[in-house]
């Protein structure tokens, strides 16, 4: 009885792992770019948007893409403060520079989506945005392309998962409810002596 017990949990816990390693990979190296997520402008040393001392903003104050970690070939919203008039983004894992339009129900924001090209490198990208009547800011590491995964059979590549990882996990997912469904029945058998 005992051992039907630990195989069962033996079971749920290794479903469990194999339900969990995809996010697993897919967040491997996140925040290990060395970057603060800070953004910063180039020029004098103004920083953070202010130039001079005068306390006006000349340039936009903040570089949001969402999501953060994106495959190659999809789409993020990228989002800039201190952009009332729009503009564009650019970034080199971009397929085309981005229109920024203003959002409305927001003091100075704009907003515009971006397609992440097929041919992009995986790893941390910046974004420029370039404001009208603005100075352009540049947010390095804004976000993160996962690309395929170089697999030991001839360099082959692979994006999402694969025939052979599906079969896997359907496996497991199969074996944990046959193994609780037996649980279950023996439990149920031995009730009714």
């Amino acid at each position: 009885m005992r051992t039907t017990r630990a195989l069962v949990v033996s079971v749920a816990a290794v479903a469990a792992l194999g339900l969990a390693a995809p996010a697993a990979i897919a967040w491997d190296g996140m925040g290990s770019s060395g970057g603060s997520g800070v953004a910063s402008s180039g020029g004098d040393g103004g920083g953070m948007g202010h130039s001079g001392g005068n306390g006006f903003v000349d340039s936009a104050s903040n570089i949001v893409a969402l999501p953060s970690v994106i495959a190659r070939g999809g789409q993020l919203t990228v989002t800039v403060d201190g952009c009332p008039r729009g503009g564009t983004a650019t970034s080199p894992a971009f397929t085309a520079p981005v229109h920024l339009s203003p959002v409305h129900g927001t003091s100075g924001t704009s907003s515009g989506t971006a397609t992440v090209s097929n041919s992009a490198a995986p790893g941390p990208h910046s974004i420029t945005a370039n404001c009208t009547g603005r100075s352009p800011l540049t947010r390095d590491a804004a976000f993160t392309v996962i690309g395929g995964v170089r697999g030991g059979l001839g360099g082959s590549s692979s994006t999402g998962a694969t025939p052979t990882d599906m079969a896997i996990g359907s496996g497991l997912v199969a074996a944990a409810a046959i193994g609780g469904g037996l649980f279950w029945m023996r439990r149920r058998g031995e009730k009714r002596t």
